[in-house]
């Protein structure tokens, strides 16, 4: 797969008609049912646009079979099936081995796509700015580098000998490994350009002592409807996968008149490949630079306390650490019973930093925005400060906050008496 750019969708496109198998492998210890993976993985292939799903089936495995990952006789059967069907194209909801996809394409006589294959196809449909182009086609490159060496056993089996001079598959290795690495090198140039970029209009943003608040949480959270809400913005916010890849971040003036800086940013999901990970790092860093996180949960989703889970897993690998404040949004309420409504609002009521709220209909929005503005009315203590001459870009920041009581030249730099709070500390310590 290659990155490209959105496509029309004015442009009328022939549906291509798919089918998705979500693999139930015995002893794997999955904390999801298998039932709500295959709704999901159903899901994410309805989130591109020129996909007919026309079946789905969880297909429960005792062991994964090395060569086809299923056993013959479900192959045989699966077989049968995609050809009444007129099926085209298999979605796996897991990892597919090179092996596996090169023996069951052959075997069905049709294209397979596995789980990071399709998140990945998604991620380069949905990406409008020339960062997240870039992002997408430097994650699927280091997707398909990962698969390459396996991908060419079978050729180096037909040569005989202990391999010291290589098997006829390793030239086209090779050129295949190069060809990539010279493309991830271009690609790379041109993102350090556009992070640069970033990273320039973040420092501005220091500059401005406006607290940034984060959106985040599992995909489909309602994110982007929130963000609407309290902005006024109009950022595609849809019920499917994936609706928002860029970020986007908006200045708004809140209730009690204090400004802050919102961030809407891309959503979350199990099993999210590691190399789109890698590849947003730049991207997801809005989040590490928040004052406030806003974890969006769709409370009436029956797995809503394991995508819970999955975020706070994503969030520790960026290096989000306990001592950034995080608020939780129990969001579509209007799509809870009156019974359960009421009982999540009184378990709400004994949880510190947990508000209920309908993005969708507006209700519980205002209390959560006074919240907001209250997290940021935070006691304020007194410090003593040794800040020295070569460090001008603390004390410049210092001085742009407006939290300087009192300043004067030592033999080193200055004594600078401040009087902030542990935001503006958390922020000044970071900036070292």
């Amino acid at each position: 797969m290659k990155g490209r750019e959105s496509r029309d969708r004015s442009t009328a496109v022939p549906s291509t008609r798919a089918y998705v198998l979500h693999p139930d492998i015995r002893h794997e210890g999955r904390r999801r049912l298998p039932e709500h993976g295959l709704a999901e993985a159903v899901s994410l292939a309805a989130a591109l646009p020129d996909l007919e799903v026309l079946g789905a089936e969880v297909v429960r495995l005792p062991r994964v079979h090395p060569g086809m990952l299923f056993g013959s006789g479900k192959v045989a059967e699966l077989k049968a099936k995609f050809a009444e069907l007129q099926v085209e194209l298999v979605l796996v909801d897991g990892p597919v081995s090179p092996i596996q996809q090169r023996n069951l394409e052959k075997e069905w006589g049709l294209k397979l796509l596995d789980r990071t294959s399709l998140i990945l196809e998604i991620f380069a449909d949905r990406a409008r700015t020339r960062e997240g182009v870039l992002q997408v086609e430097l994650a699927a490159l280091s997707y398909q580098r990962s698969r390459l060496v396996r991908a060419w056993t079978h050729l180096e089996r037909q040569r005989g000998g202990f391999g010291f001079v290589g098997g006829p598959g390793e030239t086209q290795i090779e050129s295949d490994r190069r060809a990539i690495d010279d493309q991830v090198i271009r690609l790379k140039r041109q993102l350090d350009k556009v992070v640069k970029t970033r990273e320039l209009h973040r420092a501005a943003r220091r500059k401005v002592p406006f607290p940034i608040v984060a959106l985040v949480g599992y995909t489909n959270a309602g994110k982007s409807t929130l963000f609407n809400r309290a902005t006024g913005a109009e950022v595609l916010a849809k019920d499917m996968l994936f609706a928002t890849l860029d970020p986007t971040m908006r200045g708004i003036t809140l209730p009690s008149g204090r400004k802050i800086i919102l961030s809407d940013t891309v959503g979350f999901i199990s099993d999210l490949p590691t190399q789109l990970v890698a590849a947003f790092r730049a991207t997801l860093e809005e989040v590490l630079e928040a004052d406030l996180i806003l974890h969006v949960r769709d409370i009436a989703h029956p797995e809503t306390n394991e995508q819970a889970a999955d975020v706070a897993e994503i969030l520790q690998s960026l290096g989000v650490g306990p001592t950034t404040p995080q608020f939780e949004i129990w969001n579509k309420l209007d799509l809870v019973d009156a019974s359960q409504r009421e009982a999540l609002t009184v378990q709400a009521e004994t949880r510190e930093g947990v508000f209920p709220v309908s993005a969708l209909t507006g209700e519980g929005v205002s209390r959560l925005l006074d919240a907001i503005s209250a997290a940021f009315d935070e006691e304020k203590t007194e410090r003593l400060l040794a800040v020295p001459f070569t460090d001008g870009r603390r004390r410049a920041w210092l001085h742009a906050e407006g939290v300087v009581l009192s300043e004067t030249p030592t033999e080193t730099g200055f004594a600078v008496t401040v009087r902030w709070t542990a935001r503006q500390e958390k922020r000044y310590r970071d900036l070292g």
